[in-house]
């Protein structure tokens, strides 16, 4: 058979609704030594929306051993099996009821899927299609039930946990026990979750709105117990939160959450009982950096979200995926503006956007939020359906007021709860409250791509208007070669250029929201009269990133540097910077000499400005004197010689760092801690600019390190420790080696320590794929573990540009290699690790070459995954 043939793919346009329906599922989960056996009774019933509904197909997996299967009684001697289908007759009965029984072997499940075991503990992981690989079942998010589920295993497994809540425990035979767990509200398979360990418990509580207590409880493992408090204040102020913000109090009578060492992803919702990777919730503020902080507070928050975003109303077909990842992304992070700074939240979530989900639309997997087809859903849990789907709903957002949007989020969880829907209904439910008309509005979901959009001014000094012209496209993408117009609301304001004060306007085009300044731009070409402009004046487009787009202007470079010194909006004052640093490097990468050393120049004068700005949040601060990602730069231009690029980018930042160097020694001295270190923004906002500085000071001077050195050295905390050790790194000495030796003896026993030490090792200037090779023979490293394989594979690769660039190709086949291996172990880090192959074509014509044969050569096995099947067929057919 060909390989196409192996690999359908599933369509959205094939959707058709469950020919039956689970009322209720009963789950006995039986765990021994070296199996499990798993008892399942579904009662079920034929769809009545459904006039015909043919065979009962139900899902059974690959891991599943099929020892029993009935319906109301009657054993099903020969079901039919066609993949991970497996088939029974039609069922005429109202209601019926199918009894099945399985066996499992958790311990050799390296996927992670289903039912594994994750060291001394056994644990779940169900979405997307998961849940099949426990018990046959319509595994599928618009079939919900109500499950009631009963644990038995050894009594050295003091925990045993489910969803819902607690039903019954109590001793059994041959030393066992059980618990057993009862959910009222019903739910898709995918959010089923169970846990069996022995672990210790943090118990809290929380007080609802309308005055329920709420058990709260976070299990990890004993010796990890001392890192549970954070996440837990995380999660009641995220629960105040969504009280406050959404109305959303919380339904049960306990909220459980439990930290496991081996997880594909950073956490998952399932009800009542979320199960996090553990890197993403256990912090202290000895071995967690304010980084690390922030992500955690952010993921709890996000799980805890998903009670209504995606638990409570949940998506019709896992081609909605956005529908609750895109506005739970949303939610969180308004969580983290309100809860830090909300300038320097939407810099770092646009920096997200701008280096990887940009990249991501512009290359052979590109989509829409709501894709069309898919051949491995798990590819399709990306940063265009979870960080672009958030920017949509932010969008919404901008459009409706945050009034408007509030009843519009209000009238979707009322009127879907419990109901598996779709993003036309969420979109509905916004246009219902509002008024507006938001048809257009809804390409963003089926269009993909990243539209640009271009502007141009003239402005009338005896009218004293300023006239925007403004023009909107959008590039052919795989599948979609013409694209329509999009409803993009452009936030805008305007700088004096005289004056260099902001300047007021008054319009009276329709599509201008003069409250919010917002101008809705929907047609492919459109003008915007601003009057009672009183001098020239630069503008100041896309504020706060109002819409996932490329804006482009014709500024100059002094029209940047007037925005990054005077601009009212925070934002925008970044931005202006990264505009202004990314034509510098693009000029100096493509050697236009003239307007290299003018927009250098400029870049210098603007550095030093923000430098001496004593006004500036230190947080902004930092941000802002950051260099675009090399990332980024490379979509600028083509093709892209990336170790020429990465030697571009050294040396712009070593130049600016020699230049001000007195400058950068004066921020460095001033931003010293001198208060014992605590997670809030004032003290992490100083650390950031400390380190900025520092890693000026390491560049400007062939002595710098030792003030790398002497941070490591006095640092109370791991931002400024870790920070300290990047940064010496990049002087090759055997202090270094030493220093990071006693890091190791140290910190060997935190793992979440241990995986940061790990990429600090990789992505050192100077590693090679022999040092990496080496690397992995440390007892610190698991191919059995993704947090230790992202931690080493995945940091050489996305932020080792020297080596895995490597003139030799050596970087390329290392990767090839890990992609291979880890296909036949655990195909969905695999898959992940593919995307630095994505971008080929977009290299010089020695890169692609090296690339294209590695691409080929892992597209040439036999039983190659669907995942790793669909992001490598995809790129090597590009356009």
């Amino acid at each position: 058979m060909r390989s196409e043939d192996m690999h359908q793919p599933i369509r959205l346009q094939d959707y058709a609704p469950p020919a039956y329906l689970v009322d209720e599922t009963h789950l006995c989960v039986q765990i021994f030594d070296d199996h499990a056996l798993v008892e399942a009774r579904l009662v079920m019933r034929p769809n009545p929306a459904l006039d015909k509904h043919g065979a009962l197909i139900l899902n059974a997996g690959d891991e599943v051993t099929l020892e029993h299967i009935e319906v109301d009684g009657a054993a099903v001697a020969d079901p039919v099996r066609e993949g991970e289908s497996l088939i029974l007759p039609a069922i005429s009965a109202s209601h019926f009821e199918v009894r099945s029984r399985v066996r499992l072997l958790p311990d050799q499940n390296t996927r992670l899927e289903g039912l594994y075991r994750s060291g001394g503990m056994y644990c779940t992981q169900c979405e997307a299609e998961g849940f099949r690989q426990i018990t046959p079942y319509p595994d599928r998010p618009d079939v919900l039930s109500v499950f009631t589920t009963r644990v038995e295993a050894p009594s050295e497994y003091d925990c045993l946990l489910s969803n819902g809540n607690p039903v019954g425990m109590g001793p059994l035979e041959n030393n066992r026990h059980f618990a057993e767990w009862h959910d009222p509200f019903p739910k898709p398979s995918y959010l089923f979750a169970l846990v069996a360990g022995v672990l210790d418990c943090t118990e809290d509580s929380f007080t609802t709105a309308s005055g329920k207590s709420v058990d709260l409880k976070l299990y990890t493992e004993p010796h990890n117990r001392h890192k549970t408090r954070f996440a837990l204040e995380a999660l009641k102020r995220a629960m105040r939160w969504d009280e406050q913000v959404y109305g959303r109090e919380y339904d049960l009578d306990l909220f459980m959450i439990v930290a496991v060492d081996h997880f594909n992803m950073g956490a998952m919702e399932n009800k009542g009982l979320n199960i996090f990777n553990s890197a993403c919730v256990l912090a202290d503020e000895s071995s967690t950096t304010d980084g690390g902080f922030e992500l955690i507070e952010a993921i709890v928050a996000h799980e805890y979200f998903h009670n209504w975003s995606g638990n409570r109303v949940t998506c019709r077909d896992w081609f909605q995926l956005s529908l609750k990842e895109g506005f739970t992304v949303f939610r969180d992070s308004e969580f983290t503006a309100d809860m830090h700074a909300r300038a320097v939240k939407r810099m770092d979530d646009v920096t997200l956007l701008r280096t990887q989900q940009f990249a991501e639309d512009a290359g052979p997997m590109a989509h829409p939020i709501r894709p069309d087809s898919y051949i491995e859903i798990n590819n399709f849990y990306t940063l265009t359906v979870y960080e672009k789907g958030a920017e949509v709903v932010r969008m919404l957002h901008t459009l409706l007021g945050a009034e408007a949007f509030r009843r519009g989020s209000d009238l979707y969880f009322e009127r879907f709860d419990g109901q598996a829907v779709t993003v036309e209904d969420f979109v509905a439910c916004m246009a219902e409250v509002s008024g507006i008309d938001l048809t257009q509005f809804r390409r963003w979901y089926e269009q993909a791509g990243t539209p640009r959009v271009d502007v141009t001014s003239e402005y009338d000094v005896a009218a004293q208007t300023l006239t925007l012209h403004f023009a909107q496209s959008c590039p052919a993408t795989p599948g979609q070669p013409d694209k329509a117009p999009f409803h993009i609301p452009v936030k805008l304001g305007l700088l004096g250029r005289q004056s260099r004060l902001p300047l007021s306007f008054t319009t009276e085009h329709s599509g201008f929201d003069a409250a919010n300044q917002v101008f809705s731009l929907r047609a492919e070409e459109d003008s915007l009269v601003l009057s009672d402009v009183t001098e020239p004046a630069v503008p100041s487009l896309l504020r706060d990133f109002s819409a996932p787009v490329v804006c482009d202007y014709p500024y100059s470079g002094e029209d940047l540097k007037l925005l990054v010194i005077a601009d009212d909006n925070s934002f925008n004052r970044w931005s202006a910077m990264q505009t202004l640093a990314t034509r510098t490097l693009v000029a100096l990468v493509q050697q236009a000499a003239g307007e290299a050393d003018e927009l250098r120049q400029t870049l210098l004068s603007a550095t030093s400005a923000v430098l001496a700005d004593g006004l500036l949040d230190p947080a902004v601060k930092a941000r802002i004197l950051q260099l675009p990602a090399q990332a980024y730069i490379a979509e600028q231009y083509s093709p892209v010689d990336p170790l020429q690029l990465d030697q571009v980018h050294t040396e712009l930042r070593t130049w600016l760092a020699c230049e001000l160097a007195a400058e950068w020694q004066q921020v460095l001295s001033a931003t010293r801690a001198d208060e014992p270190y605590r997670f809030e923004h004032r003290q992490a906002g100083r650390r950031a600019l400390h380190l900025c500085a520092l890693a000026a000071t390491v560049l400007a001077d062939d002595s710098g390190w030792q003030a790398a050195r002497e941070l490591f050295e006095r640092a109370d905390n791991m931002t400024e420790q870790q920070g300290a050790l990047r940064l010496w790194s990049q002087v090759a000495n055997t202090e270094w080696d030493t220093a990071m030796e006693q890091f190791w003896q140290r910190w060997k026993s935190d793992a979440q320590v241990v995986e940061q030490w790990l990429g600090i090792c990789a992505q050192r200037p100077g590693m090679t794929v022999a040092g990496v090779n080496q690397l992995m023979q440390h007892e610190a490293f698991s191919w059995d573990n993704p947090n230790r394989v992202r931690s080493v594979i995945g940091a050489f690769v996305m932020r080792n540009p020297r080596g895995f660039h490597a003139a030799d190709g050596s970087g390329y086949r290392f990767l090839a290699d890990a992609i291979l291996k880890l296909d036949g172990m655990n195909p969905q880090i695999a898959a992940r690790l593919c995307t630095p192959f994505t971008q080929w074509r977009r290299y010089v014509p020695a890169v692609q070459a090296a690339m294209q044969a590695e691409l080929e050569r892992i597209l040439a096995p036999d039983g190659l995954s669907d995942g790793v099947y669909e992001i490598v067929s995809k790129t090597l057919q590009g356009d």
